[in-house]
């Protein structure tokens, strides 16, 4: 049996005090938020340290230009393309152009870090999001509330391959 990536999106404050517990549960992939993280290079090599790839996720007013200091150290820039909280918002336009911009940043570091975009993804964005740089598309609400979930996860994939 092949085994499934956990890919873990803390959306926590003070996220430093379960670093240890996801660690242990078996994440692979354990994004935080830049807003939430006093110290966020000591958070993201402490993820490293308990053998984890580390991920970023930042909310829709916070700037790229944030992660310039710490971009080489990530694996993963989850770009919220809706402000968190709930699910089923509408997804925030400006999202094209911050990822075309991370994209950017990324490439002038020589980073190894994805572009995940969470909220607001359906079929009329998912291509564009990708054709902007996006390696990976969180659409919960898009797929759990339709009809036939199985079968919009299959629609989606076919936009974007």
């Amino acid at each position: 049996m092949q085994k499934k990536t956990l890919d873990v999106h803390l959306m926590i404050v003070n996220p430093d005090n379960y670093l240890e517990n996801f660690a242990e549960l078996g994440a692979d992939i354990l994004t935080v938020h830049y807003e939430a993280c006093t110290h966020l290079h000591r958070t993201i090599q402490r993820i490293k340290d308990l053998k984890m790839k580390a991920g970023v996720a930042i909310n829709p007013h916070t700037p790229i230009a944030s992660l310039k200091s710490i971009i080489k150290d990530l694996d993963l820039v989850c770009v919220m393309s809706v402000n968190p909280g709930f699910g089923g918002q509408s997804f925030i336009e400006e999202t094209y152009e911050k990822v075309l911009e991370l994209n950017s940043l990324i490439k002038k570091h020589n980073s190894k870090a994805i572009i995940e975009i969470d909220g607001g993804v359906n079929s009329l964005n998912a291509k564009k999001l990708i054709d902007c740089g996006a390696n990976a598309l969180v659409a919960g609400s898009f797929v759990f509330k339709s009809e036939n979930p199985t079968q919009t996860i299959s629609e989606l994939s076919s936009i974007i391959n």
